[in-house]
């Protein structure tokens, strides 16, 4: 474990709070990929058998803040809470998931439970690893309650068909998560 500055650590997240508000005003996360090194890994859990994975800036660019953002471009991700370990160089980020798309009432759509990112830092303002958690049944109940109110786009209803069938889903047992965090 690499200690660094809590300044330095304190800045690298307003940079990164900062690029992700970028990010949503227009729709694209990609540009966020430079606040990685070239070797990142970026991962998620989804439920017992899968795992996403990305290797490298080209995966995390096409994969992570490409594939895997289409269709979510008028979602908002605001922070809400950052914790900071500059001892162990890490991070933690939580975050919130809420819709463009409103509701009859007038409420946006907003996936429930804790959403986060646990980063590791690697230096010169870029993380080395990134780790998402996320409730996946609460975000599928929301992606079924939009569909159900004609207000899942069409790029999100397809994703919503072909399932966990996109570039990086591995299976649990091809990606060891814990062996990345030493």
């Amino acid at each position: 474990m690499t200690s660094f500055p809590r300044a330095e650590l304190e800045e690298m997240m307003r940079r990164w709070i900062a690029a992700n508000a970028k990010a949503e005003e227009i729709g694209d996360w990609t540009a966020m990929t430079e606040l990685y090194t070239p070797d990142a890994i970026y991962s998620w859990n989804n439920g017992p058998r899968t795992e996403f994975v990305a290797r490298g800036r080209k995966q995390i660019a096409d994969w992570a803040l490409g594939t895997e953002m289409e269709g979510l471009d008028s979602w908002k991700y605001p922070y809400v809470k950052v914790l900071i370990d500059e001892q162990q160089g890490q991070v933690i980020g939580f975050w919130r998931q809420i819709a463009g798309e409103t509701r009859a009432d007038g409420s946006h759509y907003e996936i429930a439970g804790t959403g986060g990112s646990w980063f590791r830092y690697a230096g010169n303002y870029q993380w080395s690893w990134q780790r998402d958690f996320f409730d996946h049944a609460n975000a599928g109940a929301i992606f079924m309650e939009m569909q159900k109110d004609g207000k899942l786009n069409e790029i999100m209803q397809e994703r919503v068909r072909r399932g966990s069938k996109m570039p990086g889903w591995l299976r649990r047992t091809e990606f060891d998560w814990y062996a990345t965090i030493e």
